[in-house]
């Protein structure tokens, strides 16, 4: 073909198959960076949880990146804007001096008052520096953890725990979970307990986030965040002595102490604030309270099973009195009146914290109880001086 048949050829390509396009820029890797948290993000509003390994493939991929997400700070520092759900490890500013805090005044707080912070009025003695922030920190072993954390959002899913409030003396132990901030948490450790300068006991954490990261803050400053916005998860709906001994096929079954709230509309009894039920019985409670709204003992009203103990080669009748001798100054001060008009006074039930209660189970299975009392005042248990 001469050069004049081809001038010809490329004048007459009306659908432009010659022309030359740019070349289109591709995504850039903050772009997919971007858009793979976006995917995480998004799973989170569908689902209304976090991705969790071992489950489908596509759940398990989101669950893998962003575990990878969380140990790379770069990472986390281009998608802090986008965390919606704070799965992201916060890195706090540090604050040395007062020029720092002048710095960060993004309010504009002190723009006029610069010199008025130095006019002090009732000052109040010297606090103590503080030398040490706990910060959250990528947990290097979370795979150690991570079943439990998929275990336990099983049982509170099928009802086998729940979410309760947090009470600020709450006793806080090796191996519960807690909720802060809608993410789950579990105390991995609890260091020795020492005395503040308040004298109040304290303890050093080794605490687990569900996003994996960890701290080790002190048990009074995550006690502090859990009444401010946290809830604390149930031990399992059925407990049992194995939690305390090692349990064995010789080891007899006993029965049952159990604690339950009642479900009366009698305005005398709900009008009472942490009245509970703490019983004991040789056959399974659900059998035993299938006929409480018969009963005087149960109030003549249906009740809801709070907490089970399962007793091994113990006298669970013993217990159930220790119990009552020990809450006795808390004990409900009400008359009931049958059907056929008698008068009967219950005994078994008391105005106390559930929290309070299921310490006391506690102490009284570890042999401790005989240390302590209960203070119907404060709502808590004391140490006998």
């Amino acid at each position: 073909m001469d050069k004049k048949d081809l001038l010809k050829l490329i004048e007459d390509d009306n659908l432009g198959i010659l022309n030359i396009k740019p070349k289109q820029a591709g995504a850039t890797t903050d772009e997919r960076l971007l858009s793979s948290f976006q995917e995480i993000n998004n799973f989170i509003k569908i689902n209304g949880r976090k991705p969790m390994a071992g489950a489908d493939l596509y759940e398990n991929q989101l669950n893998y990146r962003l575990n990878s997400i969380c140990e790379d700070n770069q990472k986390v520092q281009a998608l802090s804007n986008f965390d919606e759900f704070n799965l992201l490890p916060k890195e706090a500013k540090e604050i040395n001096s007062l020029k720092d805090i002048f710095e960060d005044d993004d309010l504009g707080i002190f723009e006029n008052d610069k010199d008025k912070i130095f006019n002090l009025k009732f000052v109040s003695k010297e606090r103590a520096q503080i030398d040490y922030i706990a910060r959250r920190k990528i947990c290097k072993n979370f795979y150690e953890f991570e079943e439990k954390f998929i275990q336990c959002h099983r049982e509170i899913k099928d009802g086998k725990r729940k979410l309760l409030s947090f009470h600020r003396d709450y006793d806080m132990e090796k191996g519960m979970f807690f909720v802060l901030k809608g993410m789950l948490v579990y105390l991995a450790d609890v260091g020795e307990k020492i005395k503040d300068e308040h004298g109040k006991w304290d303890a050093r954490l080794r605490a687990i986030f569900e996003n994996g990261t960890e701290s080790d803050l002190l048990l009074r400053s995550l006690g502090k965040e859990l009444f401010k916005d946290g809830r604390r998860v149930s031990e399992l709906s059925e407990k049992s002595l194995d939690n305390f001994y090692n349990i064995t096929k010789d080891d007899q079954e006993t029965g049952y102490i159990y604690v339950v709230k009642s479900l009366s509309d009698k305005q005398e009894i709900k009008s009472i604030n942490n009245l509970y039920k703490i019983g004991f019985s040789k056959i399974p409670v659900e059998e035993r309270i299938k006929n409480a709204e018969f009963e005087t003992s149960f109030l003549l009203a249906k009740v809801k099973i709070l907490a089970i103990f399962k007793c091994y080669n113990v006298n669970p009748q013993k217990i159930e009195l220790l119990l009552h001798k020990f809450f006795s100054e808390s004990c409900l001060d009400l008359d009931i009146f049958d059907n056929e008009g008698n008068r009967h006074s219950p005994r078994e039930w008391f105005i106390a914290p559930i929290n309070i209660i299921e310490q006391a189970i506690k102490l009284l299975l570890k042999g401790e109880i005989i240390n302590y009392k209960y203070c119907r005042d404060k709502e808590e248990i004391c140490k006998k001086e």
